[in-house]
């Protein structure tokens, strides 16, 4: 489909779905690995289009932005999301489904505060805040009364996850990673009682977060295409795995939530209490959820150094992967020894 045919369908069909006028696409915008997200300006104000890149196309390709859309238009109105607007499955259109919600004006963070914020403890301390706030919020959300009771399974999450892994990675293994195992055993092996089922993010953490452009303060939590239920210690467990690392550690992704890495902070226990705070709700295994958030995100992005080595595909962050798969395990194993949360 040519481009500019794509354009005047979408145009023709956003006008008739929402009633806007004036219809012009605008930029692609930053952040977001997997699926394209695009301005687009209305004479009634803008909106964001969310999409698969567009050389993917599978009955699988749009499940993401399909699963996103669902769960931001059940969380409207009770937990920092942003709008939906309308979706679209017709392929027709532009040649993939997509999903219009709201432009929200806001600054997503990832290694620097912006020019002109206080550059201390207090405002990183104060995102570390606002953040487990929001989550607390979408956590504090009785999924059963916003969603469908086969919209996921809300119980069993990490065994799922633990044993999918370790049997993904052993099919496809092309090096040693003898922490991979060793932390997934104790994973199974050691798994807390589970508490209540809340939607859960599943890549919780400051960078897909987006906050006042003058203040620390949330505006929405982005990209929920991962969205499923679970225990909500796995959302919390990622972002407080991020929050002051060791400086003297080799970290795997030290850029993702970087500018938390600061000595001052407050501890991750603190944040993890103020979230306690706000949802009623008990964080007693935190330290499980933190190893596991480490270890499942190592698992994961595993994958893409397995196509590396096969020469498969070649970037800078699949060739990173040599050095951020095993630095995450061995955090992971360094908090597991510890027993306890920073």
């Amino acid at each position: 489909m040519q481009p500019v045919d794509a354009e005047r369908r979408l145009q023709a069909w956003l006008a008739e779905a929402t009633g806007r006028q004036d219809i012009t696409l605008g930029p692609v915008l930053t952040g977001g690995n997997s699926n394209v997200t695009r301005l687009i300006e209305t004479r009634e104000g803008r909106l964001v289009l969310r999409h698969p890149p567009v050389e993917v196309i599978s009955d699988k390709a749009a499940a993401g932005i399909e699963r996103e859309y669902r769960v931001i238009s059940a969380l409207k109105g009770r937990a920092p999301v942003p709008m939906a607007v309308a979706w679209c499955d017709d392929t027709e259109v532009i040649g993939q489904p997509f999903a219009i919600t709201e432009f929200v004006e806001g600054v997503a963070l990832t290694e620097h505060l912006p020019a002109g914020w206080p550059d201390t403890d207090e405002t990183v301390n104060a995102l570390g805040l606002t953040m487990v706030e929001g989550i607390g919020r979408v956590h504090a959300v009785d999924w059963r009364e916003v969603l469908p009771a086969d919209f996921a399974k809300p119980e069993g999450f990490v065994q799922r996850q633990v044993e999918r892994w370790l049997k993904v990675r052993a099919a496809d293994r092309v090096r040693d990673l003898p922490l991979l195992e060793e932390i997934g055993a104790w994973l199974l092996a050691n798994q807390p009682a589970s508490t209540r089922a809340s939607v859960i993010h599943c890549d919780f953490h400051l960078d897909n977060c987006l906050v006042a452009r003058d203040r620390p303060e949330l505006r929405v939590i982005l990209d929920w295409e991962m969205a499923t239920l679970g225990d909500p210690l796995v959302d919390l467990g990622l972002c407080l795995f991020f929050w002051q690392r060791d400086p003297a550690a080799v970290l795997g992704f030290p850029f993702v939530q970087g500018l938390t890495n600061r000595p001052g902070t407050l501890p991750a226990r603190a944040l993890a209490e103020h979230w306690s705070a706000v949802t009623g709700m008990d964080h007693a295994a935190i330290d499980y959820f933190i190893i596991f958030a480490a270890w499942r995100l190592a698992a994961i992005v595993e994958g893409a150094w397995v196509l590396q080595a096969q020469g498969k595909i070649d970037s800078a962050y699949s060739r990173g992967l040599v050095r951020d798969v095993p630095a995450l395990l061995s955090e992971a194993a360094v908090i597991l020894e510890k027993g306890k949360v920073r």
